[in-house]
């Protein structure tokens, strides 16, 4: 996150790049925002015994974050795609070659988001694993039944 809002830089011809001019950083570090506060509840609830009982709370809310993290992710890869890029159909140039350390710095960003986002990925198995473990597999139907119907 701190990457990501400290990221800025000056150029002579087009101005000063900030974080908060792409809507996609923004959305990317208020998701990194409410992972981190997430993931600090789940550890501290960790110690609270009427929490740990219920996996389906962990279950569900690692879901969510996980796939809030993968649309925040996507969001600042289709940025940087457009940064390095461009689109010619509507005549946006590339942008990182203005804004060349501007852009590295958001590779990196990003790189730390997806490594975060497989964390997270670990932590749904780990919960769906731990939910769905307290249930018996489905039984498989009985073979009987059926062969008396073909007898009659």
């Amino acid at each position: 996150m701190w990457l990501t809002v400290t990221n800025q830089q000056d150029n002579s011809s087009y101005g000063r790049l900030e974080f908060s001019n792409l809507m996609g950083l923004k959305y990317m570090v208020c998701i990194s925002a409410i992972c981190a506060c997430y993931a600090f509840v789940a550890a501290i609830s960790l110690w609270c015994r009427c929490l740990v009982a219920k996996p389906w709370l962990f279950f569900v809310s690692d879901q969510i974050v996980a796939y809030l993290m993968v649309t925040s992710g996507a969001a600042v890869l289709e940025i940087l795609y457009l940064a390095y890029n461009g689109d010619r159909e509507v005549t946006w140039s590339e942008a990182c070659s203005s804004y060349g350390r501007f852009c590295s710095r958001m590779k990196i960003a990003l790189l730390l988001h997806v490594l975060a986002l497989c964390c997270f990925i670990v932590l749904a198995l780990i919960s769906a694993f731990r939910t769905f473990s307290m249930f018996e597999p489905p039984s498989l139907p009985s073979q009987e039944p059926v062969e008396q119907e073909r007898a009659a």
